[in-house]
């Protein structure tokens, strides 16, 4: 019985680990379009929540947990010159999705 016991408790702890819920964090170019989009998730304004909720979506994220904008100095190297960048590549915004 108490065998039984510990494997039921064992059990429901891999359930809970593999229910936790995964994040990541992509970075891309803030690029000025006229749209005012840009602005709007580096500003963490709410109305930048749209456009990160259907980013994180296109990467097959369930949602935007957060974003904003980020100097070039909190990004790593290999991440800048991995980016296809068009235009002004000097601003960034962070957005991270979670599933």
């Amino acid at each position: 019985m108490r065998a039984f016991a510990l494997a039921c408790i064992a059990g429901a702890v891999l359930i809970a680990a593999s229910a936790q819920a995964e994040n990541h964090v992509f970075v891309i170019a803030n690029n000025a379009d006229g749209y005012g989009v840009d602005r709007c998730l580096a500003t963490g304004a709410t109305c930048g929540t749209a456009l990160a909720t259907a980013y994180c979506r296109a990467q097959d994220f369930d949602r935007a947990v957060s974003f904003r904008k980020v100097e070039r100095t909190e990004i790593s190297g290999s991440v800048v010159g991995a980016m296809a960048c068009r235009g002004n590549c000097d601003d960034f915004v962070a957005i991270e999705c979670g599933r």
